[in-house]
C-alpha cells in the first residue's frame, strides 16, 4: 500500500503562492544614500482641516490649467516594467506595484527647473475620468497597510501634493500618520525599498481620489499574511473608514480563517489589489469581506465622456487579475451564476502603466515616475469610498456597487486572458470578473443607498436551458424598498428574447443556438438599481434519449478516454476496484502529492443529466479535526464536491449528482487530488456514468 511511515504530522505552514516576479535590483542611478528610520515625537491628535485646505483642493482640481493630459501610452501597449516587490515565500504577499523603466526619472527641483509638468496621469485627469466631486471627504480617514518602511513617505507625499496644488497633508497638521502595526510611530519596520515605492503608489493615489481625507500608512513588520493582517486589524482599530491592501499572492484552503482573523470588519470599507498576472484568482482580493478592485486601461477620448476604457492586459503575464476562488464562499450580494464561490472582481480602475499615473518616490526611486498595477486601482477606490461618506455601521461596504450598477462606467471591451467560462476574464455588458460591475461615475455606486435610501433586490432566476424554436416565458422578479414602480431591462438575452420593461416577463422564441451570459437590470425613478446574472443554453432541438456519456467510464480499457496523472489508472494490488479489474486511485503516497484524472464530455441541449460514480476512501488520517488531504469533483468550472480524509469510509458508497444545468455545453468532468507533507490517503473512483434522459 502507498503509504507513509510517518508516526505523527508536523503542523503545515500556511501556503501563500505569490506572483512570480523578478527580485529587483533597485541601484537607481543618482539615488541618494536613504536616511534610516529615527524617532520622532508623538504625533499630535488629527485636526479636521480648514476650510481654507477643501477650498483650495476643490480649485486645483478643477482649475483649467490642470486638466492637461500628460499621456504615456495607450491601452495594452507593450511597455518596460519593473516589478517593485520580489517573489514573496510560501505565507507572505507580494505587493503589486509596477513603474515604468523607459521613463526617465526626475527629481521634484530638476522637473520644476525644466518648467515641465509629471509624465502620468494626475490627481485632476482622475477625478474628470471618474467624475468625482471636487469636495468632499473632510473628517474621513483611509489607512494604507503595507509592509515595512518608508523613511522618506511624509516627504515624498507633500512634493506630489504642492506639485498638483493640493493642500499640505502632515503629521504636524495631523492630516497624515505614520505607524507600525502595533500602533506605534517611532518604533518603524526596518527600510524597504521596493515596498516603499509600494507605499508612495498608494498615499498619492489616495491623495488623488481624496485630497480631503486623513491617510493613515499602518506599516507591517513583514509580508507575512500574519504582520499584513495585524496591520489590517490596527488600521481599523485607529479608526479609519476606508483601508486599502495593495497586495496579494495564491489561494489556500487557510484563507478562510485569515478571513475571520483579519478582514471581517463590518462598517469599513476594505478594498484588495485583484493581481498584476493576468487571468487568475488571488487572496485577499477573493475574501467575502472585501470589494475586489480590477484594473483598466484608461486613455483620454473624444466621446461625451471624455475617456474611454479597457481591460488592462499586456500578456500572458501581465493584466489585471479575476476568477472565481476555489475556498472563499460567495457572500450574499454577489449574483453571478457561473462561479458557486467568491468571484473577483467587484469595480476596477486604471492600473495599465501604459496609460499610468504619476507618483513621486525618492527612497525606492529617483522623483517622479509612472506607475501602474492594480496598485493603483485599490487606493483609488478607498479614496472613493470615502468621498461617498461613512459606510453603515453592520454593513460590509463591498455590496454597495450591487445595489448601484447604473452609477458605474461599464467597461465592456477587452479580456485578461482565456477561461472556459467567458466572463471569468472576458468583459461584458454587466457584470464581469475582470471589471466587475465597472469604474467609478461619480461616487453614488460606493454609498450605503440611493438619494432617495432606495435598495432594489433582483432574484436570481437561476441558470437557463432551452432548444432553438422553443417558446420562452421567464417571469424576472424584483422589489423596491419603497415599494416604488420598477423598470426593466436585460443585456445578453439569446436572439429572440426579449424582456418587457414594465412586467419583467422574458418572452419570445429562441432562434440561434449557443450559451448567452444574461444580466437583468431592475432600476427605479430614483435611480437606485439592482442586478443579477445567469447563464441562457441554447442548444439545437433534437430529443434527449436515455445514454450513457463518458468513455471507458470504469477505466477497464486503461487510459482510454481519460487524461490522468502517472499510475492513476491502475490494477495494483493494495485498493480494490469496485467492479473488475481497473480503478483510479488519486494518491495515498504520504508525501505532498497530486493526481487527477478527467475527461471532456459533451451534454445535449435540452436534456437532464446525472454524474455518479463509486467511491473509496482509505486514510492514515485522523477522521475528524483538519481536513488534510482533499479530492474536488468538479464539471467545468463548477465545483461538485469536495472530500477529504474525514469522510473516509470502510467500502466503497455511490454519489450522484444532477448535472442538468450544464446541458448544452462541452465540459471536462475532473477528479483531483491533493496530499499535505505526512500521512496517506487514497482516493479511488471506479464506475463512473453521466446518463442524459
Amino acid at each position: 500500500m502507498r503509504e507513509s511511515r510517518s508516526s505523527g504530522r508536523r503542523p503545515s505552514l500556511r501556503r501563500l503562492v505569490s506572483v512570480a516576479v523578478p527580485v529587483l535590483g533597485l541601484a537607481v542611478a543618482g539615488l541618494a544614500a536613504a536616511p534610516v528610520a529615527g524617532a520622532s515625537t508623538a504625533t499630535a491628535a488629527p485636526a479636521a482641516h480648514h476650510t481654507s485646505h477643501a477650498a483650495q483642493n476643490a480649485k486645483a482640481l478643477t482649475a483649467p490649467a490642470r486638466q492637461a493630459v500628460h499621456s504615456t501610452g495607450k491601452a495594452g501597449e507593450k511597455v518596460p516594467t519593473q516589478r517593485l516587490c520580489a517573489t514573496a515565500e510560501p505565507g507572505h504577499a507580494s505587493c503589486l506595484a509596477l513603474r515604468r523603466t523607459d521613463i526617465k526619472q526626475h527629481l521634484a527641483s530638476a522637473l520644476a527647473a525644466a518648467a515641465a509638468a509629471p509624465s502620468g496621469l494626475s490627481p485632476a485627469n482622475l477625478h474628470d475620468a471618474y467624475k468625482l466631486p471636487s469636495t468632499g471627504g473632510s473628517g474621513m480617514t483611509v489607512a494604507l497597510v503595507d509592509a515595512y518602511n518608508d523613511p522618506n513617505a511624509e516627504s515624498d507625499l507633500a512634493t506630489y501634493r504642492s506639485t498638483y496644488g493640493l493642500s499640505s497633508c502632515t503629521k504636524a497638521n495631523g492630516c497624515f500618520k505614520q505607524v507600525s502595526q502595533t500602533g506605534s510611530t517611532t518604533n518603524l519596520p526596518t527600510n524597504d525599498s521596493g515596498w516603499a515605492g509600494e507605499e508612495a503608489l498608494d498615499i498619492d493615489m489616495v491623495s488623488a481620489a481624496c485630497p480631503n481625507c486623513h491617510i493613515i500608512l499602518v506599516e507591517a513588520n513583514s509580508a507575512s499574511i500574519a504582520d499584513l493582517g495585524t496591520a489590517e486589524n490596527e488600521a481599523v482599530a485607529l479608526g479609519a473608514q476606508a483601508v486599502s491592501n495593495s497586495y496579494g499572492g495564491g489561494e489556500d484552503s487557510s484563507d478562510t480563517s485569515s478571513d475571520a482573523a483579519y478582514y471581517d470588519h463590518p462598517g469599513v470599507a476594505i478594498t484588495v489589489s485583484a493581481g498584476d498576472s493576468a487571468y487568475g484568482a488571488e487572496y485577499p482580493a477573493t475574501s467575502q469581506y472585501v470589494t475586489a478592485v480590477g484594473g483598466t486601461a484608461l486613455n483620454s477620448a473624444s466621446n461625451s465622456r471624455g475617456w474611454s476604457e479597457s481591460v488592462w492586459h499586456t500578456n500572458s503575464t501581465e493584466g489585471t487579475g479575476s476568477g472565481c476562488s476555489a475556498y472563499d464562499p460567495k457572500p450574499s450580494w454577489q449574483t453571478d451564476s457561473g462561479c458557486s464561490k467568491r468571484m473577483e472582481a467587484d469595480v476596477s480602475a486604471v492600473a495599465d502603466p501604459a496609460t499610468g499615473v504619476a507618483v513621486y518616490d525618492t527612497y525606492g526611486g529617483s522623483g517622479w515616475a509612472v506607475y501602474g498595477g492594480t496598485s493603483a486601482s485599490s487606493p483609488l477606490i478607498a479614496g472613493v469610498y470615502a468621498l461617498a461618506g461613512n459606510p453603515g455601521g453592520s454593513d460590509y461596504p463591498a455590496k454597495y456597487p450591487y445595489a448601484h450598477t447604473s452609477n458605474l462606467f461599464d467597461v465592456t471591451s477587452g479580456n485578461n486572458g482565456s477561461c472556459s467560462t467567458s466572463y471569468f476574464c472576458t468583459a461584458r455588458t454587466g457584470y464581469d470578473g475582470p471589471t466587475g460591475w465597472g469604474t467609478p461615475n461619480g461616487t453614488a455606486a460606493f454609498t450605503a443607498g440611493s438619494s432617495s435610501g432606495n435598495t432594489v433586490n433582483v432574484t436570481a432566476p437561476g441558470n437557463q436551458s432551452t432548444t432553438t424554436g422553443g417558446s420562452v416565458s421567464l417571469q424576472i422578479h424584483a422589489t423596491d424598498s419603497a415599494g416604488a414602480a420598477l423598470t426593466y431591462s436585460a443585456a445578453g438575452l439569446p436572439t429572440g428574447l426579449s424582456i418587457n420593461s414594465t412586467t419583467g416577463l422574458i418572452s419570445g422564441t429562441a432562434s440561434t443556438a449557443g450559451t448567452y451570459q444574461v444580466t437583468v437590470t431592475a432600476k427605479d425613478s430614483t435611480g437606485a438599481s439592482g442586478s443579477t446574472s445567469f447563464t441562457w443554453t441554447v442548444g439545437t432541438s433534437q430529443g434527449c434519449s436515455t445514454q450513457q456519456l463518458l468513455a471507458n467510464p470504469g477505466f477497464e480499457s486503461g487510459n482510454t478516454g481519460w487524461n490522468a496523472s502517472s499510475g492513476v489508472i491502475t490494477t495494483q494490488s493494495g485498493e480494490p476496484a469496485h467492479s473488475g479489474s481497473y480503478k483510479a486511485w488519486l494518491d495515498g503516497y504520504g508525501t505532498s502529492h497530486t493526481d487527477n484524472v478527467s475527461q471532456s464530455v459533451t451534454i445535449p441541449a435540452g436534456c437532464s443529466a446525472e454524474l455518479t460514480f463509486y467511491l473509496h476512501i482509505d486514510t492514515n488520517e485522523s477522521t475528524s479535526g483538519a481536513a488534510y488531504d482533499k479530492l474536488t469533483v468538479t464539471a467545468g468550472s463548477k465545483t461538485l464536491a469536495t472530500y477529504s480524509n474525514l469522510n473516509a469510509n470502510s467500502g466503497y458508497s455511490k454519489r450522484s449528482f444532477d448535472v442538468s444545468s450544464l446541458a448544452g455545453q462541452t465540459v471536462t468532468l475532473k477528479f483531483n487530488g491533493v496530499e499535505d507533507s505526512s500521512l496517506y490517503t487514497s482516493f479511488v473512483v471506479d464506475d463512473t456514468a453521466l446518463t442524459t434522459s
